[in-house]
């Protein structure tokens, strides 16, 4: 009797093993499954197509901006869509909040490409005593996410990207850009950290046409 009881024993601790096991097995299956990346996906994909096939080079789409800035040309948030003769473009999307003292607020990211260029161009500072300038100036390092190594410009830049930090880079011998407004809510230091999600969310979008 006492050597059955002993073989109970011993199957129902081996039961239990299998069982914890599994368990952990399933557990760690879940886990995996929940913490997994999501693939990123390109708002209004049609839409970035679109300009793509319209500037005839490659564009970036956004796949993630600061809430509740969503990267769609069509969208509430797209302040300007704008392609030049030379077929460079800008793609810009703004929130704004009004209120005293704090309570305002402002974010804004502006996306360009200057097909077929890879010199900086040159804008003019506005003003009685307007002059040419650098459109992107300020170097001061660089970012690297995506496949992608881009030069930190702290400004001042210009044009609708006066008072961004912007990122710079080039790919087949096109430049691209990447700013965002440093204004409040944000300080400088948040916007860079945006900014280096905002360049591992990219997605290139290649003309069809």
């Amino acid at each position: 009797m006492a050597r059955v009881r002993g073989l109970l024993t011993i199957s129902l601790l081996l039961g239990m093993c299998a069982l914890l096991a599994t368990g952990c097995g399933e557990a760690k299956k879940a886990a995996a499954e929940t913490t997994a990346a999501p693939k990123p996906s390109c708002p209004n994909r049609a839409a970035w197509q679109k300009l793509a096939n319209k500037v005839h080079a490659p564009v970036y789409c956004p796949t993630w901006l600061p809430d509740p800035l969503i990267g769609n040309p069509t969208g509430k948030w797209n302040n300007g869509n704008y392609v030049d003769k030379d077929r460079s473009y800008l793609e810009s999307f703004v929130w704004q909040e009004t209120g005293p003292g704090v309570g305002g607020g402002e974010l804004h990211v502006v996306l360009g490409g200057y097909p077929g260029r890879t010199k900086i161009p040159t804008c003019r500072t506005g003003g009685a005593d307007s002059k040419n300038v650098p459109c992107f100036d300020g170097k001061v390092g660089t970012v690297t996410g995506n496949g992608i190594t881009a030069t930190l410009y702290n400004g001042p830049n210009q044009d609708m990207n006066a008072w961004h930090a912007l990122l710079l880079w080039q790919r087949d011998g096109t430049m691209y850009t990447l700013s965002e407004h440093v204004a409040p809510p944000l300080t400088y230091n948040h916007v860079v950290r945006y900014l280096k999600h905002e360049l591992r969310s990219l997605v290139l979008i290649k003309p069809t046409a």
